[in-house]
């Protein structure tokens, strides 16, 4: 794996004031308008394993249709997150986290009224792009528009809406399959669903772009008056038109390429703490509808009970991770949760015969924990690299770890059929790969970046001009 220490870089005043200024009202702002939409996302995800026992009932769904519909939700993940974060280097931030939302919006919306299984597939395999694209805009833009010291914080505190997300999908899912038919119910919740995204779009439009991208294109002006604007802690900044891009930073070919030539240690930690994290995690939440549904012979409308107590874990675990990231640093803090969540898996196998209670209770226990790993992984890898590729070094590393996301269900259903234990103890070994991957990263001298400006993490080659 081949790692670097922090350069010597010598960022622009621009970049100074950014990175150094004093969390203002702009920041708070920022912090919940960008995580309204991860808790769309959230919502997005939590849905469909809380409808899945109903969507099967109305299609005739086996295990394998179910793990389908599961499975083109990931692959629309995969090619949102790599080919939207490469968008999102080469045409801005702030055109991409709004195209995003509205993209998984419409298609949510109209998943509410799919006629059939193929069109339904179809929608979720689109509204997968939507969200993968939110994925890596979000994740750069964060990064870029806070300051230096509260980096890790704000990151995973944007990430932490996700299990707010998911306790309202969860607490929705519950109410409406009680109250209603199972095959009006899943309508229902869908449009709710595409409804929210959509208005939470509209609340976005006012974010700047990020003046870091715009200072990478050639547009100092623009990206100046933004930071003036940021620093006085106004929200309503004005939206840069649309001009030409002049790049100014050195480009070595096509950004994977380039990512691969100047920082493979960087992308390699990155794809593995995701393919770990995701293929837990997917895994985790695909257990409960294609596993313990069947065992346990649970009706449908039972399901989202789980997932309301998963959804409370999960927000402690994502709060502890915002609040030791920045505390313990990203090596300690990311190491600890991915290697606690392995151990609790472990111990959720060996009591899944203690039935239904025990087994909510040890999935809240698990989600808390791998809740809180990826979100403290999310920050760690998307400050690795430079603002000219930051969002294609996100998109990179998500597509990788969707792959673990697609597969997981798959082997989850096909040997939890036989052996619960058997499926959970899979799970964890997937979180010790993460655990695993942070101690090579430290034993090879990767860079602990808690506190550090991102031009210092990873400086630009930048074009000089005679």
């Amino acid at each position: 794996m081949n790692v670097s220490t922090p350069s010597e870089a010598h960022p622009s005043p621009m970049v100074e004031r950014l990175a150094t200024m004093q969390w203002n009202r702009f920041h708070t702002v920022i912090v919940l308008l960008f995580g309204m939409g991860w808790a769309m996302d959230a919502f997005e995800v939590t849905l469909i394993g809380n409808v899945l026992g109903a969507l099967k009932e109305r299609f005739n769904l086996g295990a394998d249709a179910m793990s389908l519909i599961l499975g083109a939700w990931f692959a629309g993940l995969m090619l949102g997150a790599a080919g939207f974060g490469y968008l999102a280097d080469r045409y801005g931030r702030r055109r991409i986290f709004l195209a995003s939302l509205i993209l998984y919006g419409v298609t949510t919306l109209a998943a509410a009224f799919a006629p059939n299984l193929a069109a339904l597939l179809l929608l979720r395999l689109l509204a997968g792009i939507g969200v993968g694209a939110e994925y890596s805009a979000i994740n750069a833009a964060i990064s870029e528009l806070v300051p230096s010291r509260s980096r890790g914080r704000a990151a995973a505190l944007v990430l932490n809406f996700w299990p707010i997300g998911s306790l309202f999908a969860a607490l929705l899912s519950w109410l409406v399959l009680s109250a209603l038919p199972p095959d009006l119910g899943w309508r229902v919740v869908f449009g709710f669903g595409g409804v929210i995204a959509l208005s939470s779009a509209w609340f976005r439009r006012h974010l700047p772009e990020s003046p870091r991208w715009l200072e990478s294109v050639g547009r100092d002006a623009e990206a100046m008056a933004i930071v003036v604007g940021i620093e006085a802690g106004i929200t309503n900044l004005p939206v840069p038109e649309p001009t030409p891009v002049h790049r100014r930073v050195k480009r070595e070919g096509a950004a994977m390429m380039t990512l691969l030539r100047r920082y493979p240690g960087r992308l390699a930690l990155g794809a593995l703490l995701d393919f770990a994290e995701a293929s837990g995690y997917y895994g985790l939440f695909a257990f409960l509808p294609l596993v313990v549904l069947p065992a346990l012979h649970l009706a449908p409308a039972q399901l989202p009970v789980f997932y309301l107590a998963g959804s409370v874990g999960a927000l402690f675990g994502g709060l502890a991770a915002s609040m030791l990231l920045d505390r313990w640093g990203r090596y300690a803090t990311v190491t600890s949760f991915y290697l606690f969540t392995a151990l609790a898996t472990v111990a959720l196998a060996f009591v899944t015969n203690q039935g239904a209670g025990v087994l909510m209770l040890g999935f809240a226990l698990v989600n808390m924990l791998a809740t809180g790993s990826w979100i403290a992984a999310y920050p760690t890898f998307s400050e690795l690299f430079p603002t000219s590729l930051r969002a294609s070094g996100i998109g990179a590393s998500v597509a990788v770890g969707r792959i673990g996301a697609m597969i997981s269900p798959f082997l989850v259903g096909s040997i939890g059929a036989h052996s619960m234990p058997a499926a959970l103890l899979l799970l964890a070994g997937f979180w010790l790969l993460g655990a695993a991957t942070m101690q090579v990263w430290r034993w090879m001298g990767g860079i602990e970046a808690n506190g550090l400006s991102l031009e210092r993490i990873a400086p630009e080659q930048v074009i000089s001009h005679a």
